[in-house]
C-alpha cells in the first residue's frame, strides 16, 4: 500500500524551480576555426584523441596512465562514494520496512506491590515478532529534489574524472611530445658535433701545416665544447622529462627508447567550419552544469521545508507468551499512526536556507558561464597557436635549408683559403640554431594541437 502511495506522490509537483539549462552563451563558431560557408554541425568528439598521432608507444602510454595514475584511481573512488551517496538519498521516496523481533522472561516478586495470585507461576515469559514501516509522504517534493541533487552531484564527479583523465592524457601527450623533440635536438646536436670534430681536425693540419693559426683552433676547440655542453643540458631535459611520464604512466622503471619526432605524422587539421557546440563534450562544461542542476534542485529542498511533514507508521505481528503461539490469529497485534509536523515560528531560519540555496546557484550558473568562457578562449588559442606554428615551420624549415647550403658553401671557402675559420664557425652557429628552431617548432605545432583536442574535450570525427 506504502508503495503505491509512493508512486501516486511521485507524480505530484515538487515545489522549486525545475531546471532550464542556459542559452546562448557562446557563438555560434570560433573565431580562429578556418571560414568556411556553413558550420559543420555533423562534427562530434573522438575520447581517443591520441590515435590520431599515430604513435603505437604512445597509445601504449596513455593506456599505462589511464590504469595506473593515482589521479585518476582517487577521482574513480570518489565517483564510487558519491553514487553511493546518490543511491542512498534516492531511497528517501521510499517506505522503509524493518522486522522486529524480542523475548523476555520476567520473575514476579510474592510479598510486592502487586503480588502475584496464591498458586500462580511467578515465572512469566513475553515474545513479539512484528513487521514495522514508516514512510514520509513527500507531497511537496523535497525527497525527490534531494534525489534530484544526488543524482547531479553524482553525475558531476563523474565528469570530474573525466576532466582528470582528459588533463591526465593531455600531459602524457605532451611529455612524450617534449621527449621525442629533445631525442631529436639530441641528433642533431650530434651530427653537428661531428661536423666540428672534423673541422678541428681540419683545423688541426692546417695549423701544422702553417696554413691556418692557433686561434683557428682555440675558436674550433670552443665551438666543439659549446655544443657538448648543448648535448648535456639536452639529455638532462630528457631524463627529467622520462621521470615526469614515469610519474603519470605510474611506471616508475620506465625508459623510452630514441625516436625522431620528424616521423610523427601531423594529426588532421581542424575542419572549417568547426562548431562551438564541440564544447558541450568539455568534461569540466559538464561537471558545472551538473554542480548548477544540484545547486537547482537544492532550492526545492529548502522550500519544501515550509511545508508540512507528514509522515505514516504501521506495525503488524504478534505477541504470546509461549513462541509456538505467536503467529497464531489470537496473538495478533497491530499499530498505526500518521504525524503532522508544521513550523510556525523558526525566526527565519527555513528563509534563510533557502536564500543560501539560491545564492548557491547564481553561482553555480556563473561558473558555468566561465568555465564556456574559458573553454572558449583556450580552443581559439590552440587554434591560432596550430595555425601560425604551421606557417612558421614553412619559413624555418627554408632557413634550415639555406643555413645547411651556407655552412657547406662557408667550409669549401675555407679550406680552400678564401675565408677565416670565422665564417665557418658563424655559418655553423646558425645552421645548428636554424635545425633546432625547425625542430622546436614542429613540437611546438604539436603541443597546439594537443591543447585543441583538451580544448574541445577531445578530437573531432564526423557523423553520418
Amino acid at each position: 500500500m506504502l508503495t503505491v502511495i509512493s508512486s501516486v506522490l511521485a507524480a505530484c509537483a515538487a515545489v522549486g524551480p525545475d531546471y532550464k539549462r542556459p542559452q546562448n552563451l557562446a557563438p555560434a563558431q570560433f573565431s580562429e576555426a578556418a571560414n568556411a560557408t556553413e558550420i559543420q554541425d555533423k562534427l562530434a568528439v573522438s575520447s581517443t584523441w591520441w590515435t590520431l598521432y599515430q604513435d603505437a608507444e604512445l597509445n601504449a602510454l596513455m593506456d599505462k596512465a589511464l590504469q595506473n595514475n593515482t589521479d585518476i584511481r582517487l577521482a574513480v573512488a570518489r565517483v564510487e562514494e558519491l553514487e553511493a551517496y546518490s543511491k542512498e538519498i534516492g531511497s528517501g521516496i521510499f517506505p522503509t520496512i524493518n522486522l522486529d523481533s524480542s523475548g523476555s522472561r520476567l520473575r514476579a516478586s510474592s510479598i510486592g506491590r502487586m503480588p502475584f495470585p496464591p498458586g500462580a507461576n511467578s515465572l512469566q515469559k513475553d515474545f513479539i515478532l512484528q513487521l514495522g514501516t514508516s514512510f514520509e509522504l513527500d507531497f511537496w517534493g523535497k525527497a525527490r529534489r534531494a534525489r534530484e541533487s544526488a543524482r547531479a552531484q553524482a553525475l558531476s564527479t563523474r565528469y570530474a574524472k573525466d576532466t582528470v583523465a582528459l588533463t591526465l592524457t593531455g600531459m602524457v601527450a605532451s611529455s612524450y611530445l617534449q621527449i621525442r623533440s629533445l631525442d631529436a635536438q639530441i641528433a642533431l646536436s650530434r651530427d653537428s658535433l661531428r661536423s666540428r670534430d672534423e673541422s678541428l681536425s681540419l683545423t688541426q693540419r692546417r695549423l701544422q701545416g702553417g696554413i691556418a693559426s692557433a686561434l683557428d683552433v682555440d675558436q674550433a676547440e670552443v665551438s666543439r665544447a659549446n655544443l657538448q655542453a648543448q648535448i648535456a643540458e639536452l639529455i638532462r631535459l630528457r631524463a627529467l622529462g622520462e621521470h615526469q611520464l614515469a610519474i603519470l604512466t605510474g611506471e616508475l622503471d620506465l625508459k623510452l627508447a630514441a625516436g625522431d619526432i620528424k616521423t610523427l605524422p601531423m594529426p588532421p587539421q581542424p575542419p572549417a567550419g568547426l562548431p562551438s557546440s564541440l564544447l558541450e563534450a568539455r568534461p569540466d562544461i559538464r561537471q558545472a552544469e551538473q554542480n548548477m542542476v544540484a545547486a537547482n534542485a537544492k532550492i526545492g529542498v529548502a522550500k519544501a521545508a515550509l511545508f508540512p511533514t507528514i509522515s505514516l507508521t504501521a506495525n503488524y505481528g504478534g505477541e504470546s507468551g509461549d513462541l509456538s503461539n505467536i503467529l497464531k490469529s489470537a496473538a495478533r497485534i497491530w499499530t498505526g499512526g500518521l504525524s503532522l509536523n508544521l513550523p510556525i515560528f523558526d525566526a527565519g531560519r527555513i528563509n534563510s536556507r533557502i536564500q543560501q540555496a539560491s545564492a548557491q546557484q547564481k553561482q553555480a550558473l556563473i561558473s558555468y558561464e566561465a568555465a564556456i568562457q574559458s573553454a572558449f578562449r583556450e580552443v581559439n588559442d590552440a587554434l591560432v597557436n596550430l595555425r601560425q606554428n604551421s606557417e612558421r615551420e614553412v619559413a624555418l624549415n627554408t632557413s634550415q635549408q639555406s643555413a645547411k647550403k651556407a655552412y657547406e658553401i662557408s667550409i669549401n671557402r675555407y679550406k680552400s683559403g678564401y675565408s677565416a675559420y670565422l665564417e665557418v664557425l658563424d655559418a655553423e652557429r646558425v645552421y645548428n640554431d636554424s635545425a633546432l628552431a625547425y625542430v622546436q617548432n614542429r613540437q611546438a605545432r604539436l603541443i597546439a594541437s594537443v591543447d585543441l583536442f583538451k580544448a574541445l574535450g577531445g578530437g573531432w570525427e564526423a557523423q553520418p
